[in-house]
């Protein structure tokens, strides 16, 4: 069977490194790439078969500009997977908290660990590309007085300690990864979400129509994310994901929208997970 690539952004033990295995298995080859960019174009271009990105936070929202990768590369989401996020603080071993002076790690991570971190003013915070990344550049530099937050697979990974477990600010906190692919594959389920950009035409009260007629069909919108549409003034694309239960009506839906509200581009049809 041949070994897949699959890529992600951060290194091994990162929360897309856990997602892309669990998804895929431990026989595969994974591409690490420093930011999401790269990722979405490895996918377009066929280096890698599949791709496993961030696309929204439950603490944190959206990541938009990956909303725009996946438009402007082209690519087609597969699935979707949500995963618990636990952050924990750590450093080389035999560290104190109280010996920390800087933290470094996503800003995503960061952010939902305010609360935390307010307890402890005297560590100053540093937005860094990764979260495993510098779980690995604290143990390789032997970094002393720098924390990581990081998952407890990156601490084992690269042998740290953890100085404070879970220490985000909501405990319920999940981050929403999409499969992505270049070209749809033939489905052997039927789908009941569906993730979609629709462009509207420049007309008052329009986007009220679009939702009522959605409504009234069944399609229940778990997101909605507008973002203007540079090339034409007072125009806008909505990045919307939707949840219906008869596949037939969706698809009769999409046809009247493209025919009545403006143009319409189908990023995926999958299934819930949620």
């Amino acid at each position: 069977m041949r070994i897949l690539n699959i890529a992600i952004q951060g290194v091994p033990g990162s929360f897309h490194h856990q997602v892309a295995l669990a998804q895929f298995g431990e026989n595969t080859e994974i591409l690490s790439f420093n930011t999401f960019e790269p990722v979405a174009k490895s996918v377009a271009t066929g280096e890698a078969d599949y791709a496993v990105m961030a696309i929204e936070n439950s603490i944190a929202g959206a990541i938009f500009p990956n909303y725009e990768l996946l438009d402007r590369y082209e690519l087609t989401i597969r699935d979707e997977v949500y995963l618990p996020i636990a952050h924990q603080l750590m450093a080389l071993p035999g560290q104190k908290i109280e010996e920390i002076k800087e933290v470094r790690s996503h800003p995503m991570a960061l952010l939902q660990c305010k609360t935390f971190f307010a307890e402890h003013p005297e560590i100053e915070l540093k937005d860094d590309i990764d979260t495993a990344s510098v779980a690995k550049q604290i143990a390789s530099e032997n970094w002393k007085g720098i924390g990581a937050i990081a998952s407890k697979i990156a601490a084992e990974i690269y042998g740290l300690e953890i100085l404070a477990k879970d220490i985000q600010t909501i405990k319920n906190n999940f981050t929403r990864f999409i499969i992505l692919q270049k070209q749809k594959e033939q489905q052997d389920f039927t789908p009941n979400k569906a993730s979609i950009k629709v462009t509207l035409k420049n007309e008052k009260g329009i986007l009220a129509k679009l939702l009522t007629l959605m409504s009234d069909k069944g399609l229940d919108l778990s997101k909605i994310q507008s973002v203007p549409v540079i090339q034409k003034p007072w125009e806008y694309s909505f990045f919307i994901d939707t949840v219906f239960e008869k596949h037939e009506v969706f698809k009769q839906t999409m046809q009247e929208i493209q025919d009545k509200f403006g143009e319409v581009k189908i990023f995926g049809e999958y299934l819930s997970r949620k």
